[in-house]
């Protein structure tokens, strides 16, 4: 059983585009979501100065925030242009596009329980012991993709293989590897073992736990109007950074193989209620420091919802559908 904090079987050493959940809480992944969070939207343009005092308000220094943002565009994530003389910079379409995906799938993590058939993936496999690039490789695709190792060799999730999962299994598979939809029978002894007993629901519980004892108080404070400015702009994006790591924790077992009141449908309406509720003020703030830095409003610093995340912003012609539906 691997515990909800062994990051390293968490988070695989995937590239670019995991960046955002990778570098939580890091300056790097710190300067994505500000910029993503009120830029995404829109595709705007963030003055370099802006961003800096931005950082700033989070306890970044100047150097150490233009060394992250010169960082995150030699890496392809942000595309950098003048104006005057002054600097701006937004996301890059290739990390627009991979944000947006991820944004799509943090909006859409636990809204609607999938149904169960009551059958399991298997993945087995076996990779020779002097290839352990490869079986490594192997293992943090099925982790991130919500697999649990069942038993050595042998990874388990509650979900169809969908084809786009069994294409991107196919780049990675080396060795041998099978793939099976099976039924759990209960030999009805203490050496049965059940499927799910391969996630720490516990840990799982206990972190869903941690997330609603943070922030179930903020949304009242967020409903009596006491958060506003900075503040706005530091809660929304902590809880930002906090939630987005549940769909990688929580592999959405299915409802009935988990304890009663499970805390992850209370622990959504929370995100959702902070995230959306602090988006007025945050965008006000956000806009007020570019306006002071630029010499001028920006309009297109816009703030999005967690719905309007979900409907695929910057995806197919979203982002300029909204680029005139600012705020007032």
């Amino acid at each position: 059983m691997i515990r909800v904090f062994d990051l390293e079987e968490v988070f695989p050493e995937a590239g670019a585009a995991l960046l955002p959940r990778r570098q939580a809480g890091s300056p790097q992944g710190l300067g994505i979501t500000l910029v993503t969070d009120y830029t995404l939207s829109t595709r705007g343009w963030m003055p370099s100065a802006a961003l800096v005092e931005l950082f700033g308000e989070f306890g970044v220094t100047s150097a150490a925030a233009r060394m992250t943002i010169s960082r995150l565009a030699g890496r392809g994530v942000l595309e950098g242009r003048r104006e005057g003389r002054n600097s701006a910079y937004r996301l890059t379409d290739s990390a627009a596009a991979n944000l947006a995906q991820g944004g799509q799938e943090i909006a859409a993590f636990g809204a609607d329980p999938r149904p169960w058939d009551g059958q399991w993936t298997m993945v087995v496999f076996s990779v020779p012991h002097d290839e352990a690039p490869q079986r490594r490789a192997v293992r943090e695709h099925l982790r991130w993709h919500g697999y649990a190792p069942f038993y050595d060799g042998v990874w388990v999730s509650p979900h169809p293989l969908t084809a786009g999962e069994r294409a991107a299994l196919v780049e990675v598979a080396f060795g041998e590897m099978s793939v099976f939809r099976a039924q759990h029978l209960d030999l009805e002894t203490d050496a049965s073992r059940n499927p799910v007993d391969a996630w720490d629901a516990a840990g799982i519980a206990q972190e869903y736990t941690a997330f609603l004892g943070a922030w179930s108080g903020v949304v009242d404070r967020i409903a009596a109007g006491g958060i506003h400015g900075a503040a706005a702009v530091r809660a929304r994006t902590e809880v930002m950074d906090v939630y987005r790591r549940f769909p990688v924790l929580d592999p959405l077992l299915p409802t009935e193989l988990l304890p009663p009141d499970w805390p992850r449908a209370r622990a959504r309406e929370v995100f959702a209620a902070v995230y959306d509720g602090l988006a007025e003020p945050a965008q006000e703030h956000v806009r007020g420091i570019v306006a002071r830095t630029a010499g001028g409003p920006h309009p297109q610093i816009r703030a999005h919802t967690v719905a309007e995340m979900g409907a695929g912003l910057g995806l197919t012609g979203g982002a300029t559908a909204a680029t005139g539906a600012t705020r007032s």
